[in-house]
């Protein structure tokens, strides 16, 4: 599966395009930072309500290509710039956390 692939589901939208073609092996659900920067595998999709700069930071750190941004939150235009030059795909939902897990999970076999 490829970030592409996610465009595919009706409840996410695309918010800003990173690498559309980067390999997503699994993901990863959590809020805390430190958490996600000790527990996030390389190449997981990284499932957030976070929205500031340094989620970005960590999914760089990390190698996560994907961040997907739950319940309606919005990134700011810092958090989309820094996104932009690491080639980072942001996709928000209004569904909660374990709402767009199942989807993933159910619907495209993540």
């Amino acid at each position: 599966m490829v970030v592409r692939d996610f465009l595919e589901l009706e409840d996410l939208k695309l918010i800003l395009e990173g690498d559309l073609d980067a390999e997503v092996t699994g993901g990863y659900m959590g809020d805390l930072l430190s958490v996600v920067m000790g527990e996030a595998d390389e190449g997981q999709a990284w499932i957030t309500i976070q929205s500031h700069v340094n989620i970005v930071a960590v999914a760089s750190l990390k190698g996560v290509p994907v961040i997907i941004i739950a319940q309606g939150f919005e990134p700011d235009e810092e958090t989309l710039e820094s996104a932009k030059e690491e080639g980072i795909t942001l996709l928000g939902t209004d569904l909660d956390s374990f709402s767009i897990a199942k989807k993933l999970i159910l619907e495209k076999g993540l």
